[in-house]
């Protein structure tokens, strides 16, 4: 029997050391499932692993694609699905690491089946942003679709767009098509959840964001401030700095922003993670031997 081992929870709170201590522990490999970590031009701001992490255990979809690459939830269930399959010819343990709820979803149950809507309505969305704001968009949302509006990253525009545009296109709300029967996956799931005190997780995402500018945050997103526009951009860490480098706030502040909007974040993942009462969840300086007898348990059944 095949074992997808998968570790969720908030940014900042030791996932990718889990997910190597555990590949080394059954002999593996990992499947990086954060979408803000796939592309090659954004590293320090997405907080991919250290070269040593990177060679301490085999990942895979790490800074695999550009920024100019299309590439959707959709396309990772596929890639990933593709790779499982060949990964569990060689191990029947594998290890899938990362923050972004819907990615790690799409691989463990499939993706929601959405109509084909009428391309001129996310074009109209899209113009609507650049002249109104995306507070304009969130607030469409929430009349539509409050459903959605509650659930998903308000503060990401392609997000709002494109629950929007499912909404307007097929006159039912986005909510309405997700949650129908899936696709059987051929492994069985192990989901492990890392978790703290929020006082401690936020202070872990400050120092993180601390980190991040020592290392030349500030650097790498004003080398990308020509690609703003790119759907991989519209992401914390980057558009607050977007912001600092036309005068529309100072560094401070936009440091400042990236902590809160990171905050925000956070509890957002905790909220998406929680709401699958399957998952496993140990405090974050829980003795890995402990989360391994855990699996053990479950590997043995």
């Amino acid at each position: 029997m095949n074992y997808l081992i998968t570790v969720v929870g908030p940014t900042a709170i030791g996932k990718t050391a889990l997910a190597i201590q555990l590949a080394q522990q059954y002999h593996t490999e990992i499947i990086s499932c954060d979408s803000r970590q796939f592309y090659k031009e954004m590293t320090i701001g997405t907080a991919v692993p250290e070269p040593e992490e990177l060679a301490a255990a085999k990942h895979h979809f790490i800074q695999n694609k550009s920024v100019h690459d299309t590439y959707s939830v959709g396309h990772f269930e596929r890639d990933a699905l593709a790779k499982l399959d060949q990964l569990f010819t060689k191990h029947n343990v594998v290890i899938m690491v990362g923050g972004s709820g819907l990615y790690v979803d799409a691989v463990l149950q499939g993706l929601d089946y959405f109509p084909k809507v009428n391309p001129e309505i996310r074009e109209s969305l899209n113009q609507q942003l650049l002249e109104q704001g995306l507070e304009h968009l969130q607030n469409q949302l929430k009349k539509l679709d409050p459903v959605t509006y509650h659930e998903i990253a308000v503060d990401n525009p392609h997000r709002v767009i494109r629950a929007l545009e499912v909404c307007i296109g097929s006159g039912l709300t986005y909510s309405s098509f997700k949650n129908k029967p899936k696709q059987p996956r051929n492994f069985t799931s192990i989901k492990i959840g890392l978790i703290a005190d929020r006082e401690v997780m936020y202070d872990r995402i400050n120092q993180r964001v601390e980190i991040m500018f020592n290392k030349g945050q500030l650097k790498e997103a004003q080398s990308l401030i020509s690609l703003k526009h790119l759907n991989a951009l519209q992401t914390v860490g980057y558009r607050e700095l977007f912001d600092y480098f036309e005068g529309k706030i100072s560094l401070e502040t936009a440091k400042e922003e990236i902590k809160k909007n990171t905050r925000r974040f956070a509890k957002r993942q905790l909220t998406w993670f929680k709401k699958d009462n399957t998952t496993q969840w140990f405090d974050y300086l829980s003795k890995v031997t402990e989360i391994i007898s855990y699996i053990d348990t479950h590997l043995s059944k």
